[in-house]
């Protein structure tokens, strides 16, 4: 296995780029340079990433630098990991610094180093492009979900040019020595589990707009609860990634696939509107969610109301189906609490087994066009969203006969044909993953 004793993370100062320098020095026991466009941001990034990963031993193995020492801490590294804002401008212009200094190393020197970007779905080609057609080789992309400690998932991404046997080394890396659930993918816009997660997340964004008179935000959250499979409500997980990350990778899949689902990626007016207004989430205080704190520290949480543009109270919704379903998974009966979804005719059981059916058939269908075997999609589903993944809920819902025929029930063919549904279904294998770790007895 290659041996990765130093590290540098370039945009150090972000969210992921101090999380993941946090698994290098836990996980990975590499001595990290924290590169910033100032010290004292990376500085701070140190104090803040050694609570991600709730060891203080790691600290001492963290090194704050700027961009003036950017040379320095390459000629040091054997990976340089760039973490910048996911804007590929800002990226390239982060790429062209670190090929200029490796243009002023030997051609040995150089040749030993590894760079990899944390894009969450920009073109690592483009960015291989800008270093010297010898060194493209060694760069790839290294996808680490948010946050790292309890996100295990990596998407790897190679390009046209990588070392099929450093692909291989770094591949054993991650999964050996950074613990890291490993995934191939293509280098495709979004990626694997982006492509996935986000298309279900923004057609969530899409229904709030539409069901605005029921309630919006909170009563499309209180359908598709932790009792459909996921850890965290799709648009509660919009508001935590960021909606200016969310409207980044939306954008770019609107714009870079054309596939049945390409209406899915058109982002909604009112996320717009509140990106423009800098309210893009948990991070800036205010965003889908808000949540305020009294002087005497009781927290009120709020959701945005799409209809009028103001924040309101949180409203407590009751739906029958989902009180059903809950009943029966805290008494462990599975087969009954599916069986309510599937027969519940309401308007919010129907909607929910209907996104429920599309996410499997997007999934598997992306798996084959991303990924490189049916698998990767269950196991970026799993680790990286922490959301039941696609053949997983196969087997929850009755397994492929049943789903195929649900799908003919529920869907009909104007969104996939019936021949390309069968064709996905068909190719689906035993999950690795037990779908009852997902669907939790709760709202």
């Amino acid at each position: 296995m290659r041996e990765i004793k130093k590290v540098t993370i370039v945009g150090a100062n972000g969210t992921m780029g101090r999380n993941v320098a946090a698994i290098f020095a836990s996980f990975g026991n590499a001595d990290v340079y924290l590169v910033s466009r100032s010290i004292e941001k990376s500085r701070k990034a140190k104090e803040k990433a050694y609570q991600s990963v709730r060891a203080e031993s790691v600290k001492e193995k963290m090194i704050p630098a700027d961009y003036s020492q950017l040379k320095d801490c390459i000629i040091e590294s054997d990976l340089i990991f760039e973490a910048c804002a996911e804007d590929f401008e800002i990226k390239k212009s982060v790429h062209h610094m670190i090929a200029d200094s490796l243009e002023q190393l030997s051609k040995e020197q150089s040749h030993e180093k590894i760079v990899c970007s944390g894009t969450s779905g920009l073109s690592v080609t483009e960015l291989a492009k800008i270093y010297e057609k010898t060194f493209r080789s060694h760069v790839l992309g290294m996808h680490f979900f948010n946050p790292p400690y309890q996100m295990v998932l990596c998407e790897l991404v190679a390009t046209s040019f990588v070392d099929q046997t450093l692909l291989q080394e770094i591949h054993r890396y991650t999964e050996e020595r950074l613990l890291r659930t490993t995934v191939e993918v293509k280098d495709q816009p979004a990626f694997l589990g982006n492509r996935i997660g986000f298309q279900f997340i923004n057609e969530m964004m899409q229904l709030a707009e539409m069901y605005k008179y029921n309630g919006g935000i909170d009563y499309i959250d209180a359908i598709f609860g932790a009792f459909t499979g996921r850890a965290m409500a799709p648009l509660v997980t919009a508001n935590f990634v960021g909606l200016d990350v969310h409207q980044a990778i939306a954008d770019n899949l609107y714009e870079n696939t054309s596939d049945f689902a390409h209406e899915s990626f058109m982002l909604p007016k009112y996320v717009k509107v509140l990106v423009q207004e800098g309210k893009l989430g948990r991070k800036a205080g205010a965003g889908l969610y808000k949540t305020i704190v009294h002087d005497s520290g009781v927290k009120i949480h709020q959701v945005y109301d799409i209809d009028n543009g103001h924040y309101r109270e949180i409203m407590k919704y009751v739906l029958p189906f989902a009180e059903q379903m809950v009943s029966c998974f805290q008494t462990g009966d599975y087969d009954a609490g599916f069986k309510v979804l599937k027969n519940n005719h309401s308007v919010e059981a129907e909607l929910c087994l209907k996104e429920l059916l599309r996410y499997i058939l997007y999934a598997l269908y992306t798996a084959e066009e991303v990924g490189y075997d049916v698998h990767a999609a269950d196991d970026v589903m799993a680790s990286g969203f922490n959301w039941c993944p696609p053949m997983a809920l196969i087997e929850a819902l009755g397994g492929e006969e049943e789903v195929r025929r649900l799908c003919c029930e529920r869907l009909g063919n104007d969104w996939l044909s019936f021949e390309i549904q069968k064709k996905l279904i068909d190719k689906v294998e035993k999950s690795k993953y037990d779908y009852r770790r997902f669907f939790k007895a709760k709202h």
